[in-house]
């Protein structure tokens, strides 16, 4: 009963101060919150950089570092030279996430369709999946096929040294992104078409010719 008693003579006293509020006056000494310009700070480290001959290092470093990446891309992870044949189909069709409409706004294809690209367009050249540093792959591949039958892609190794080198175009599967769509496992694998679908084949080199 008395915790009661004292509650409810706490609650007065809070609602009295709210009705009557008393300035008491500053019990000590304040100061003012300063929150510095933060593109302010930026831009006069910037020039200190730049002063001191730092901004122009690390321009130079990471201009080397993207040059590296553009020359040897990271190679696809999980990738494997082949051991044996695999042979399989591979259907491209994709189903729309939403409504395509031309310029005028009429509707060439629904949500929910599913849609073949096969039907709209010609394959003329063979997608070639290989390792750029083996000697071996490349010199099968180039054997094979030149410019006009395949695109020769590489899962690693450097495109740019060897199109200077050999005298040919050569890519590159940035992040696997090929390999991964088509369930490649094992190079050299070739993708081409076969009707409706993409056919896709993983064949061992010969005894002796893998690197």
């Amino acid at each position: 009963m008395h915790l009661v008693t004292a509650a409810l003579g706490i609650l007065a006293l809070v609602g009295a101060a709210g009705t009557h509020a008393k300035d008491y006056g500053r019990a000590g000494q304040t100061f003012p919150v300063i929150e510095p310009d933060l593109l302010t700070t930026i831009e006069n480290r910037l020039k200190r950089a730049q002063a001191s001959g730092d901004l122009a290092r690390l321009n130079a470093l990471f201009a080397k570092r993207a040059e590296a990446k553009i020359r040897r891309p990271d190679p696809v992870r999980g990738v494997s030279p082949a051991t044996s044949p695999r042979e399989w189909d591979f259907d491209p069709s994709v189903t729309l996430e939403q409504d395509i409409r031309d310029q005028k706004g009429q509707l060439i294809a629904a949500a929910g369709q599913r849609i073949n690209p096969l039907d709209f367009l010609t394959v003329r050249q063979a997608l070639v999946f290989i390792d750029g540093d083996d000697a071996a792959q490349v010199d099968w591949a180039t054997a094979r096929y030149d410019d006009s039958q395949a695109k020769i892609i590489f899962v690693s190794g450097s495109p740019i040294d060897l199109m200077t080198h050999r005298q040919r175009r050569f890519y590159f599967d940035q992040e696997g992104r090929l390999t991964g769509r088509f369930g490649i496992q094992h190079i050299p694998a070739v993708v081409k078409p076969a009707g409706k679908f993409m056919r896709i084949s993983e064949i061992p080199l010969p005894s002796g010719k893998q690197g």
